[in-house]
């Protein structure tokens, strides 16, 4: 399987190097798209819905943090002359996979490209290990609730009652009052899911509920559980079910035998 990128910088030179000398295909990764400048990438990561973006910081049009925190990226890495500490602050809080200056070295960018494959294979098994489990009539993925610790336990109410909303890791740490570094190794020790896993199980197991009312399209039922985009909700509800909502909701949209036997 190949996981798509989409590489957004505005220096040609740089841009032509990296396209041609990163060995993308023994990677397991297809470059679907570049784009020269921040708006330009927003157009194409929201077209394209890649698994991973690289970019650099300082681009036309608006920089490659504002394009990331427009855009659905759940994997990016940035690519930066400047060592600007405030730059990093931002990177990390919009879930940056690394930071890497320029220039770039290929060895080093392809290191870092197969560190991010792994991760999400690493979090891919986690979603396979949950499809394994026989769902329940109330939901369609099952999802540890109520485990005993009372962060993790006020994080999972936080998501409950914020899922609709544009929230993420930095939102529920911040409301719990604790460094988002701490509450995402203590949520992936504690629920076997990184933070965004769990929110967007959540959020698909509330679509499922919406998705039957027939009076409901897929692009508002995606919007009212807090996906920013219908191909971004396709996109996911297809990574934890094998299926697309249509494709689910023309079969019926029952959750019962949906994994056969777990």
């Amino acid at each position: 399987m190949s996981y798509t990128v989409v590489f957004v910088e505005d220096e040609q030179i740089v841009r032509k190097e990296i396209v041609a000398s990163v060995r993308w295909d023994l990677l397991g990764l297809k470059l679907v798209g570049t784009a020269a400048d921040g708006k330009e990438g927003e157009e194409m990561i929201k077209a394209l819905e890649p698994d991973i973006v690289i970019t650099d910081i300082r681009l036309p049009a608006q920089s490659g943090l504002e394009m990331l925190a427009a855009c659905p990226v759940n994997h990016a890495i940035i690519l930066t002359g400047h060592t600007d500490f405030s730059y990093m602050k931002q990177a990390i809080r919009l879930g940056v996979f690394d930071y890497l200056l320029k220039p770039v070295d290929d060895e080093e960018l392809e290191e870092t490209l197969a560190l991010l494959v792994k991760k999400i294979q690493e979090e891919e098994s986690d979603v396979e290990q949950l499809r394994k489990r026989a769902g329940t009539h109330n939901e369609l993925i099952p999802l540890p609730r109520n485990v005993g610790n009372h962060v993790i336990d006020a994080t999972i109410t936080y998501i409950g009652a914020n899922y609709a909303n544009p929230v993420g890791l930095q939102e529920a740490a911040s409301y719990l009052e604790l460094s988002e570094s701490h509450l995402s190794r203590l949520f992936k020790e504690v629920t076997g899911l990184n933070f965004l896993q769990y929110l967007n199980a959540w959020r698909i197991n509330k679509s499922v509920a919406l998705m039957a009312n027939p009076t409901k399209n897929i692009a508002e039922v995606a919007l009212a559980c807090g996906f920013p985009t219908p191909g971004y909700f396709a996109k996911i509800f297809k990574r934890f079910t094998g299926k697309t909502p249509t494709q689910f909701r023309d079969e019926g949209g029952t959750l019962e035998g949906q994994w056969g036997e777990g």
